[in-house]
């Protein structure tokens, strides 16, 4: 395969996947921007200690866990794309705050609005791109604003390296306009979207005097909740890739520091190319389950290669420590391509927002915890036998727990949805076929659904 030809296989394949793909970046982009920096931020120009900040961090998670499943349940009465832009708008406006405040009590208020207003955002986003894309599609562009979201953390992070090489204080202040800007221009963007089959738009009378769902609340849905459950344990790939990997290189190994660097350059790089082939033939449960198979498998294989480097020396340990780190991006890739299969059938179309801050409030029970477990086990449980550290056996076993549960409960959901979710009709999937292929010319209404063609698809 040529060099162009692989190129032009990363690039979404419709307008609007390209349109989702370019709102994804920015987003990214903007929030790559001030994370860069932030630490040096909230203690430099704020004037807080690394406990403050991560006191603050930790009570944003907490009211982020408490308001996923209620602002999922907005999503679904407001509108996705309204909230989802709404939720941009007003989280830009925080941004706007950060080089006014000063002290621990105007940094929490901040951080806990901002979460608010994130969870808002992100729950409008992702019942939209499902209802908005057909069937088909879906797994394939969710792959693609994969990497069009590390796309945009990398340009991100080199705005915010650029700033911090200023080693200005006056300069840095001002960094979070430029997420400011950025998130004002997508919000603007994500209203000149076309309007989703299922969307309720505030004011019309269309939309707003359709009767409620008649299907049952995903909390009566336990193959759902647990399937969400069990893809976070496998999602737990992150934290070996952010956090114990990155200590256990530092702590344990003789490998210099600034390998990190090309530990998550690396991933960063697997992570914008690769999606795109990774997701390709993920069209059914089964196959989204092998998937996850095939995840913890290579979650597996990392905690072992990881292991022994305690045993090893010089550029030995280095090419192990990195051969870890991109087998446990495998693992990212394949879960991902899994979990996007997973929403794509086993969402229902009428509850898609409902459904989202249910997966969210499961997922956190399922992934809080390995932070600080992970970290335990792999840093501080020392029993060993010749080369097997037993921690990081402990850690695969967990990995391999949370395969093993996701089955049935991904087959459950999968019944669940065969003998409740009500059809999408043909009709909505041919909307969304031509909303996905955005004519050049302007057209009135297809359907007395009071779903339109937006005309600025163009």
């Amino acid at each position: 395969m040529s060099l162009a030809t692989g190129v032009k296989k990363m690039i979404p394949p419709t307008q609007l996947s390209r349109r989702l793909a370019l709102q994804s970046m920015l987003f990214s982009t903007g929030n790559g921007a001030f994370n860069t920096g932030s630490a040096v931020y909230f203690t430099q120009i704020i004037g807080l200690t690394a406990a403050q900040v991560g006191l603050g961090l930790t009570i944003a998670g907490v009211v982020s866990f408490v308001v996923a499943y209620p602002a999922g349940k907005l999503v679904d009465r407001i509108g996705a794309r309204y909230m989802w832009a709404g939720g941009t708008i007003l989280g830009a406006a925080t941004f706007a705050f950060w080089p006014f405040i000063h002290g621990f009590t105007a940094y929490l208020a901040v951080s806990l609005l901002f979460e608010v207003l994130n969870n808002l955002g992100y729950a409008g986003y992702n019942a939209y791109v499902l209802d908005v894309l057909p069937e088909k599609e879906r797994v394939e562009t969710q792959a693609h604003l994969y990497s069009a979201l590390n796309l945009g953390f990398t340009l991100g992070a080199i705005i915010g390296g650029v700033t911090l090489a200023f080693n200005d204080n006056d300069v840095l202040r001002w960094i979070p306009y430029v997420s400011v800007v950025l998130m004002l221009f997508n919000s603007a963007s994500i209203l000149r979207l076309p309007r989703a089959p299922h969307e309720r738009v505030p004011g019309d009378a269309t939309t707003s005097r359709r009767p409620k769902p008649t299907t049952p609340s995903p909390l009566r849905n336990p193959g759902w909740l647990f399937s969400s459950f069990f893809q976070s344990i496998i999602w737990s790939n992150q934290v070996l890739l952010n956090i114990v990997i990155p200590l256990w290189l530092v702590q344990e190994t003789d490998s210099p520091h600034w390998l990190l660097a090309w530990l998550f350059g690396t991933n960063t790089v697997l992570c914008i190319f690769l999606p795109a082939y990774t997701s390709k033939g993920v069209n059914t449960i089964s196959d989204a389950l092998r998937r996850a198979r095939y995840a913890t498998g290579f979650f597996v294989v990392s905690c072992a290669i990881t292991m022994i480097t305690h045993s090893t020396a010089g550029f030995i340990t280095a090419l192990l420590v990195w051969l870890g780190h991109v087998t446990v991006t495998g693992a990212e890739l394949a879960i991902g391509s899994a979990s996007w299969a997973f929403q794509a059938k086993l969402m229902d179309p009428t509850r898609r927002g409902e459904y989202g801050g249910a997966a969210e409030v499961t997922g956190t029970l399922g992934r809080f915890w390995a932070p600080a477990v992970f970290t335990w086990l792999a840093l501080s449980w020392k029993a060993h036998w010749h080369f097997v550290h037993w921690g990081w056996v402990a850690i695969a076993a967990i990995c391999v727990v949370g395969m093993i549960g996701l089955h049935p409960a991904g087959y459950a959901a999968e019944r669940f949805a065969i003998r409740h979710f009500e059809p999408e009709p043909d009709e909505l999937d041919e909307l969304a076929a031509e909303a996905a292929a955005a004519p050049d010319e302007p057209s009135g209404p297809v359907f007395d659904t009071g779903v339109e063609r937006h005309p600025d698809l163009s």
